[in-house]
């Protein structure tokens, strides 16, 4: 970027409805503390999107929102660099959802195959809670709310960008464009960690998570259970690629490429037992885990700068939130304060 060009925007975020685990750090957390310098990014602390199927358990979300901020700035998220903005402290998101909502049908939602996997997952076949249901045009507020460039996502995520360019172009064929823009996706190298099983992803809700404030007891328990991809194998026994969580967690963690490569041509050879390769992982996950865990320590103690960093964020969301929202009430018609009442006392 050179000098005097405007930054990129970025959003991202997360549902505080526990901490952060590795499976977050490796999806985004990892590349947010990464672009923070390059681009101007804001994290969505999303409590309102949580309560979408938390509502009758509110303090499942409210118990979570600071755990999670101290987990993004243990991390090494920079509140000096990174806005963290708690989203139903932006009013001004709820707003634009409810005037985005009007322009996408129901069928178009009901399709979404993220929703319709979590409605599964979460056993909501009987019950849809109508928030639940409509979540994916939430996600569309928030990203334009903040005039997000570009969104980090995982695979599974992409039809919530196809529907927010969708509501972007028709936003646009019915009020004219500028006020919103599209955007793109930033798709990790590094795809979903699974669940120590491999039956299933690192998830929080489902309890297979390792947080990242885990003690070197917790992370050499976690290592331990990780499966190999085969039952019952011997050391002299030819090793098995697909399916091995413990080499998906070392593609995931070890720097040593070309190390990690000669380890995987022995292991498949046979020779090489599962505990080798749990041997190398371990070390790796501890020196990750170990200063994160340190500094979240320490902001446990002074959680006035957690809150005063969060609070900057906010602030600084509902800002650009407001300005966003305004442009689109002007394209809209609706900016009565504007027009209708102009000059009123």
């Amino acid at each position: 970027m050179t000098s005097g060009q405007q930054k990129k925007i970025i959003l991202t975020g997360d549902r505080p409805t526990g901490q952060l685990h590795l499976g977050h750090y490796v999806g985004s957390l990892k590349s947010r503390v990464e672009l923070q310098d390059e681009y101007e990014v804001f994290i969505l602390i999303a409590d309102m999107q949580a309560l979408t199927d938390n509502a009758r358990t509110p303090e499942v979300v409210s118990s979570n929102v600071l755990e999670v901020a101290c987990d993004y700035i243990a991390a090494g998220i920079d509140p000096e660099r990174t806005h963290i903005v708690i989203q139903s402290m932006v009013p001004e998101l709820a707003e634009l959802y409810m005037y985005l909502s009007n322009l996408v049908g129901v069928g178009r939602v009901e399709r979404n195959p993220t929703v319709k996997a979590e409605i599964q997952q979460k056993g909501m076949t009987d019950h849809v809670p109508a928030g639940f249901f409509m979540y994916p045009v939430s996600q569309v507020a928030d990203i334009v709310g903040f005039g997000a460039d570009l969104v980090p996502v995982g695979d599974d995520q992409a039809p919530m960008l196809e529907l927010t360019n969708d509501i972007v172009q028709t936003f646009e064929s019915l009020y004219g464009g500028g006020a919103l823009k599209p955007i793109e996706g930033m798709y990790p190298k590094v795809g979903r960690l699974p669940a120590p099983d491999g039956k299933a992803k690192m998830s929080k809700s489902l309890g297979n998570a390792l947080h990242l404030d885990a003690s070197d007891k917790q992370i050499k328990a976690f290592v331990n259970s990780l499966y190999p991809g085969i039952d019952g194998r011997q050391i002299a026994d030819p090793g098995v690629i697909d399916g091995n969580v413990i080499l998906t967690y070392l593609d995931a963690f070890d720097d040593d490429a070309d190390g990690l490569e000669e380890l995987k041509q022995r292991y498949v050879k046979g020779g090489v037992g599962d505990s080798e390769l749990k041997k190398r992982l371990l070390p790796r996950l501890q020196a990750l885990i170990e200063p994160i865990r340190e500094k979240r320590i320490e902001l446990n103690k002074d959680l006035n700068f957690v809150k005063q960093s969060v609070h900057k964020g906010t602030m600084a969301g509902r800002e650009k939130a407001g300005r966003i929202l305004s442009g689109v009430k002007s394209r809209m018609g609706i900016n009565y304060a504007e027009t209708l009442f102009k000059g009123i006392a």
